[in-house]
């Protein structure tokens, strides 16, 4: 077999290799997704608590950068701290190592029996999660297939005097060795992927050893790359995350280079098998800045806090910022990207909303025309979320990921009703005060008031909508009663003053119970976020709560 055939079937390889990986990843997240955001959500109560989480989810999708984008949208809503973040990164990092530990060893009937359990679990009269199971087994068996593919592919390229040459001009510079696995994992966008490639020739005998270690440094390295392109547009905290974790790769590789002489020796201890060596290699390195770094990541994410301060112009973008296109065939992560443009769309109604208690309180309309614009700005964000989530929709997903389309659908509805009804009373508020016609005292307090509610409860349904919760669900149905009596009372005493002839109150009477209608209809349609989630958990008879 020629020098060229060799490369050409162990390029093959390398590409089998990677659509096996790619099945695994989208398999388990197509079957798992929901689960495991919500794992992942709960379990970031500490540092050990997120490490130990960050290990398990790699465990299950194989790839890091998933847990990565997972994290990151946590991050950038609030959900998690940075510390538990940069915590949950480590684990990930273990996760990939474990993994490519058992696929080390000598499997050989394995590949066939996985490609045959795949199948199977993969046939047309199979419920969703099974048939996504079943991808996720055949791609593994896949994996393992190409593994044996790339062993025998790359034997002859070892009598190969150019490669060899190349090689170990390679072995004599570990920057470039460094640099250019980690180019060659940013281009596969898995680390495990090439770990597993360099494990392939150094059993082959086409690297020796040291060059090996290097090139695993290099995919490490590289492996924090893809997240970070994913990220760089979506805000400060999610950028932290990533960065924060790059940091901990670059000092590892730092401190770790100058003792590589004496690794070969040391691993040996524990097996002189070449593929052992190789992973033991991985694990290590992950394994080390791990104990180093999990009780330091409260100091490393102070330090990322100051090197990446908020943007001031990030706030001034109309379009939307979290909509990847390139995650729409892995649901789980693409209503992940959308959930994050859902709060930078409740964020503008908020705005709007505060701007109303404003309006009210000090009679300065200087900014009003801001606001009414926010409304085009949640039209468009609007527009562009119902885009993405029913193209989502079109995708294989189960009915946890389907269920999360449809509260999407519904909440982005009611806060884009909102900001209209927010736009025409802003509007009414505007033409009273060109007529020098004020509120009396108590008209305002309560209207002020019962603006105060709107935004306390808004607040509430943004967190219902996260997390679905239950108990906070039942809460803002609750509100929904107090508030309604709250707004039946306030008519009551504006009836009260008219009777009475208030001057204000008769000037004001018809935009005062315009106002007190437009508060309790934007109320309505911020509690409608909570009826999806009590329905599921059984709370709500058909005309009123449990």
């Amino acid at each position: 077999m020629s020098a060229t055939e060799s490369l050409i079937r162990l390029i093959g390889s390398v590409a089998l290799l990677l659509w096996g990986l790619y099945m695994v990843r989208t398999g388990v997240t197509r079957a798992f997704g929901s689960e495991l955001h919500r794992i992942v959500g709960r379990a970031v109560s500490n540092r050990i608590s997120a490490f130990l989480s960050g290990i398990g989810v790699t465990l299950i999708v194989q790839s890091s950068t998933a847990t990565a984008l997972i994290i990151s949208s946590f991050a950038s809503r609030g959900v998690i701290a940075l510390p538990a973040a940069l915590a949950v990164m480590l684990g990930a990092d273990i996760g990939t190592t474990l993994v490519a530990q058992v696929l080390s060893f000598d499997l050989s009937l394995m590949p066939y029996v996985l490609v045959l359990v795949g199948l199977v679990l993969h046939g047309p009269k199979r419920s969703s999660k099974s048939r996504q199971l079943g991808r996720a087994v055949f791609g593994l068996g896949l994996m393992l297939l190409a593994l044996s593919l790339i062993v025998q592919s790359s034997e002859p390229l070892r009598n190969s005097v150019v490669l060899q040459e190349v090689f170990e001009s390679i072995s004599s510079e570990p920057v470039i060795a460094i640099l250019l696995a980690a180019l060659l994992t940013w281009i596969s966008h898995s680390s495990l992927a090439i770990v597993l490639l360099v494990m392939s020739f150094a059993v082959g005998g086409v690297i020796n050893i040291d060059l090996a270690f290097l090139l695993v440094i290099g995919a490490n390295i590289g492996g924090v790359i893809p997240p970070i392109v994913a990220t760089m547009g979506e805000g400060d905290l999610a950028r932290r995350v990533t960065l924060g974790n790059a940091g901990f790769k670059l000092v590892g590789a730092i401190a770790f280079v100058p003792f590589l002489g004496m690794m070969p020796e040391w691993l040996s201890q524990i097996s002189d098998d070449p593929a052992r060596m190789v992973v033991n290699f991985h694990t290590l390195f992950n394994v080390a800045l791990a104990v180093v770094f999990v009780p330091l990541v409260p100091l490393a994410a102070r330090v990322w806090e100051r090197i990446i301060q908020p943007s001031s112009s990030s706030a001034d973008d109309d379009q939307p910022k979290f909509l990847d296109e390139n995650s729409i065939g892995t649901p789980v992560l693409a209503l992940a990207c959308a959930t994050r443009e859902v709060g930078r769309m409740a964020e503008t109604v908020d705005t709007m909303l505060r701007g109303v208690s404003d309006c009210l309180r000090t009679d300065d309309y200087s900014n009003v025309d801001e606001l009414i614009e926010l409304d085009d700005k949640v039209d468009t964000l609007y527009d562009e979320i119902k885009s993405y989530v029913t193209r989502v929709s079109r995708q294989e997903v189960d009915q946890p990921e389907s269920d999360r389309v449809v509260e999407i659908l519904m909440f982005t509805t009611n806060l884009e009703h909102i900001g209209d009804i927010i736009e025409s009373l802003l509007g009414a508020l505007v033409r009273r005060s060109k007529k020098d016609i004020g509120f009396s005292k108590e008209g305002q307090a309560d209207l002020l008031e019962l603006n105060a509610r709107l935004i306390s409860n808004l607040t509430l349904a943004i967190n219902i909508f996260n997390s679905g919760d239950v108990a906070l669900a039942r809460q803002l149905i609750k509100e929904k009663a107090r508030v309604n009596k709250l707004q039946g009372a306030f008519v009551q005493k504006h009836l009260e003053r008219l009777k009475d002839g208030r001057i204000e109150s008769v000037a004001t009477s018809s935009l005062h119970m315009d106002v007190l209608r437009d508060q309790r209809r934007i109320h309505s349609h911020i509690t409608a976020v909570a009826y999806p989630i009590l329905e599921r958990a059984g709370k709500l008879r058909k005309s009123r709560l449990k």
